[in-house]
């Protein structure tokens, strides 16, 4: 058996003694009021000791990721090509496309330049596009990886190869296996908390689930408007003390079956009832930004994204292990030049202020931030020459991400495509390539971080070779 199910072995079996000991408690009349703070005390230390331990020590205590659902066009932001400028509208060579598969494209397309302006930032000298100037002014802290290519060349399955290692469903995701092999240090809130700006992502919440996984590991999806979490609060005729006593006797029978029959999931409904209670008090305190100065909430800018991004920020403050924003509408087949446009502005000032936030408090060294997409985009145009009507088809033989913070080298660039931008021609790197690299920042071997399932030892990373990339590592 390997260290983590050791460890899940050993978090359940507290569990069970600490909900016998309530029990038994309970039974005897003497109920939560007079033994609480006891076992507050005991719950408390039992739960520090059975949280799983990095297997190493680790650069980043939490990571946040920002999934641009849809897949912007590396070409018109990080991956500068002078080269595919001079052909603009002309026909693409013959072996971009011969035994190639497209989700659009038909015929003989014709290349498409970039009409934004790229200027270099910092001391690295990172080319950035017009569009993400306030991204740009952060460069010196980001490392772009501009060499990465996937499996999958339609969103719904390359959201999963991203999230999950596999194009379909049924897998954990990352923040799911990250949150299973390190626990949280916050027991009033989630492990790992989502929001989401626009529509749901095409691979749906698969993309936050527990998969195989005990379902106390998935991501828990908070709301910026109206109530954070739906259904957390309490109706006008129940007040925390009448909430407490009914979830006391629902625990109690829970419990009971628990004896019987010994299902895990039964102990995971029990600990997120009690997770529930908590929340119902620290996750309004989460949410109510009146604390922060006005000069904080300006940096951000407006918008729902802005929330979310200053959210962040204070869900890995309390010690959240994992964040996740999802900002969808980023499909571009046509009209990209105003829909690119519209979309950098939604989210170049918050992600810059993100960054400079965690920086000034402290907290970028030991949070992993990580910008993202599901796949690229082509260089060869889409639809109707006309500038303000022509678009890119997905591409996923060649997009860029970017991490900063959390053990990643600032003002650096790694890995490069050809001059048109269509291969990776410099240091390839696999979507698993990056889970390992992001799991060794967390202090995890990602070869030991496994779950028996269906006879086999299941990891993120799958079977395949998988390369910590040491050379962005601090």
């Amino acid at each position: 058996m390997n260290d983590l199910s050791k460890h899940g072995e050993s978090i359940l079996a507290e569990s069970r003694n600490w909900l016998s000991r309530r029990a038994f408690l309970s039974s005897t009349g003497m109920g939560m009021g007079a033994f609480a703070l006891n076992l507050l005390a005991s719950r408390d230390e039992a739960r520090a000791s059975a949280l799983p331990r990095p297997h190493f020590a680790p650069k980043a205590k939490s990571i946040i990721v920002l999934h641009m659902v849809g897949a912007p066009s590396h070409l018109d932001l990080f991956d500068y090509k002078p080269e595919l400028q001079k052909y603009d509208r002309k026909l693409a060579p013959k072996d971009f496309i011969e035994g190639k598969r497209f989700a659009f494209l038909r015929g003989h397309p014709k290349l498409l330049g970039t009409p934004y302006e790229f200027q270099r930032h910092g001391q690295g000298g990172a080319w950035v596009s017009e569009l993400m100037p306030h991204l740009g002014s952060v460069s010196d802290d980001i490392c772009y990886v501009k060499s990465v290519h996937t499996t999958e060349f339609n969103h719904g399955p390359a959201q999963m190869v991203f999230h999950c290692g596999v194009n379909r469903r049924g897998n954990p995701s990352l923040g799911s296996w990250v949150n299973y092999g390190l626990g949280s240090p916050n027991e009033n809130l989630p492990g790992y908390v989502v929001f989401i700006s626009g529509n749901l992502p095409g691979g749906g919440n698969s993309l936050w689930g527990n998969g195989f996984l005990p379902s106390v590991y998935q991501g828990v999806e908070f709301r910026s408007e109206g109530d954070p979490v739906l259904f957390l609060g309490n109706p006008d005729s129940v007040d925390a003390s009448r909430r407490r006593r009914i979830l006391d006797a629902v625990q109690s029978l829970n419990q009971k079956r628990h004896q019987q029959i010994a299902d895990p999931e039964i102990e995971t409904r029990m600990s997120q009832y009690e997770m529930a209670f908590r929340m119902q008090t620290s996750v309004p305190e989460l949410m109510d930004l009146s604390d922060e100065p006005q000069s904080i909430r300006d940096m951000y800018g407006s918008g729902k994204f802005a929330g979310h991004c200053l959210y962040a920020r204070r869900l890995v403050e309390r010690g959240v292990r994992v964040v996740e924003l999802f900002n969808e509408s980023w499909d571009s087949h046509g009209s990209q030049a105003s829909r690119l446009a519209k979309k950098c502005g939604e989210v170049d000032q918050p992600i810059a202020a993100l960054l400079k936030d965690l920086k000034q408090r402290g907290l970028l060294d030991e949070t992993l931030v990580v910008w993202a997409a599901e796949f690229g985009r082509t260089p060869m145009l889409q639809g109707t020459e006309d500038p303000d009507k022509c678009g890119r088809d997905h591409h996923k033989d060649a997009f860029t991400i970017w991490m900063a913070g959390g053990g990643i080298k600032g003002g650096i660039t790694h890995g490069a495509t050809d001059e048109m931008g269509f291969h990776v021609a410099e240091n390839p790197t696999e979507v698993r390539d990056i889970h390992a690299t992001l799991f060794h920042l967390l202090g995890l071997n990602h070869e030991d971080v496994t779950f028996r399932y269906q006879g086999l030892d299941q990891r993120l990373t799958g079977v395949e070779d998988a390369r910590i990339m040491r050379e962005l590592l601090v």
